[in-house]
Parts: C-alpha cells; structure tokens; sequence
C-alpha cells in the first residue's frame, strides 16, 4: 500500500486507515483478522477513540499489538473529548483531556499514541485550554502528533492558527471528517482550511454510510445497517432520490472499469487533494479486503470529473467565485 505524509508534517501513514468503531460488537477473533488483514496489506494507521465501546475498542486493540501485531509497524490514532453525559456531550477541559490520555494509554498497552485527536469542538472550554492539552501530551511524550475531529472550517482555522503562532505549539497535522460522494460538505470551509494551513483530512464514512457500494440500490437487505434498528437512522440520511442518482453514476463507471462501485467511491474519495487516508469502518475482514482491493485502482480524468459534475453541491454566497462576474 502506498504511503502519505500527515499534512505539513514528516509522519507518514498508509493511504487507508483502519478504523475500530464496530470491533467491540464483533468481538476479538473478527477484530484480529481485520487487523491482519490490514496490517498484510501494508496498512498502518489505525484509528480509535475512549469512547468506542466504551473503552473496549482501546483494550481489544491493546491486546492485538501485544499478541498479533508489532506495534512499532502501527501507526495508533485515538481521540478523547466525547463522553457519556446527556448534559454535556463534549469535555475538551485541559484536565479531562489529560486523564482520558493517560486512561487510553493505559487500555491501550503502550507509553505513547502516534496521533491523538479532539473528538469534538467543546464550546464551554475555551479553545486555548483546550489546545494546551495537546501541547502537554507531546511535551510529556504521550503523544507524537495531534489533530482534531468535528470541527467546522472556522473552528479548524482558529485552531490550526494559534497552533502556529507562537513557537512551542504542536501544529496540528490532522482533521478527520465525513467525506464521500454522498457527503462533499467540507469542500465549503474545512477543506480549504486545511489545505491552507497544512493540516491531513482523515474522512470518515468515505462509502458514504455504505450506501455508496450500490448495496441499497433495489432495497434494504436484511442484514444491513439499513435494516438495523440502532443504525438505521445513521443510513437513512443517503437514501434519497439525490443519492440514488450518485450510486447510479458510480455503479456505471463501475461497470466501465470492472470494478466495483465501492471501489470506485474509496478511489474518488482517496484521492481528493488534501485526502490523507480515508478510514475504513469494515463490520467483517471480507469487507475490508473488498476495500483494501481499491490500492489498484486509479480513476481516470474523465470519471472523476464526471462524479464530480453528479455529486456537486450547490455552494453560492459566499463560495462563488465573484471575479468571474
């Protein structure tokens, strides 16, 4: 698999990313073979968080690099910030951050983290406490990089600038996001905010919640996340008429490369300027090789602009481009 630097700095990661999300319902033997499998496949980046399973994803990763996988060839990504308390979603206070670090550290076996992340913007911490956390976590060695998650394009922007401002900061290398044929949004503010400041895009649910394998396209199979009664709601959004004509636009440029529409759909995301490595939420390991299938495939000129033109959302003021009036 081919390799990428993490935005403007010298951490080189897989293309692809594995994500964790779903090992604490599929239990350790499938998390084993994903992790294998992807680890065989020459991947690297593997992404996390405290809150996945409550921890659990953390502990059955922790347990894999001590019996499976050598952790010196993983590249660990995990987040804090998110907990479960309905009047506060969020705590990006400079002392949660620190103990969930060090709780994660713990769950996870190792001294250190190649990556951590602000799972969410905590709009009740001021953003410079927040910010210092991450400083102290490469300071202390806890952490090598760090980045964010869920922030909009001013939010990234304020704190990818601070981060630069004065020397001693840590630079945020990464920002991970949803992106997908289904879900261009960050291509308004996030993205070009990024690219601007040399931070990574790590897209989550670059298949678009799955819906863009074509699996939905004559209904909901049984054993979907369509069909779930947890999950439902999350693949309900990509279910309309706009999206069907997406999927139909990505099954026939599937059929004129031989390959298939979630092949087609990673490839396109893959590879949008600014793109580190897309991460991948696979329920079973055949499902991350069908996706580990796409280091093959490149997609022409012509496709992508194509799927450009059917997925374009529709950006006017203050995004058009006025000088061409």
């Amino acid at each position: 698999m081919e390799h990428r630097f993490l935005g403007r700095t010298g951490l080189r990661v897989s293309r692809l990313a594995l994500g964790t999300l779903t090992w604490y319902q599929a239990g350790e033997r499938e998390a084993a073979d994903q992790l294998k499998l992807f680890w065989e496949a020459g991947g690297t980046l593997v992404d996390t968080a405290d809150v996945y399973g409550d921890g659990g994803c953390e502990y059955l990763l922790g347990q894999l690099l001590e019996n499976l996988v050598p952790r010196e060839e993983l590249v660990i990504a995990t987040k804090a910030g998110s907990v479960p308390d309905a009047e506060r979603r969020f705590d990006c206070s400079r002392g949660h951050l620190l103990s969930a670090l060090d709780a994660s550290l713990q769950r996870l076996g190792t001294d250190h983290v190649d990556l951590w992340q602000v799972h969410a913007f905590d709009t009740a911490t001021p953003l410079e406490e927040t910010l210092q956390a991450l400083d102290i976590a490469v300071s202390s060695g806890r952490a090598r990089y760090v980045g964010v998650s869920n922030f909009s394009g001013w939010q990234l922007a304020k704190a990818a600038t601070w981060q630069l401002a004065a020397p001693g900061r840590t630079p945020l290398a990464s920002t991970q996001m949803e992106y997908s044929l289904l879900q261009r949004g960050v291509e308004r503010e996030v993205l070009p905010a990024a690219l601007d400041l040399g931070v990574g895009l790590l897209p989550s649910s670059p298949l678009g919640r799955g819906v863009l394998t074509a699996k939905y396209r004559h209904g909901i199979p049984v054993d979907s996340r369509g069909a779930s009664e947890y999950l439902s709601a999350f693949v309900e959004p990509y279910l309309d008429d706009m999206a069907s004509g997406i999927v139909d636009a990505v099954q026939t440029a599937a059929d004129g490369l031989a390959a298939t529409p979630l092949e087609v759909a990673l490839a396109w995301v893959r590879d949008r300027p600014g793109v580190a490595a897309p991460v991948l939420g696979a329920r079973t390991a055949q499902q991350l090789g069908e996706a580990l299938a796409v280091e093959a495939l490149t997609l022409p000129d012509e496709i992508n602009r194509a799927l450009d033109d059917v997925s374009a959302p529709l950006h006017r003021y203050p995004d058009h481009d006025w000088s061409t009036l």
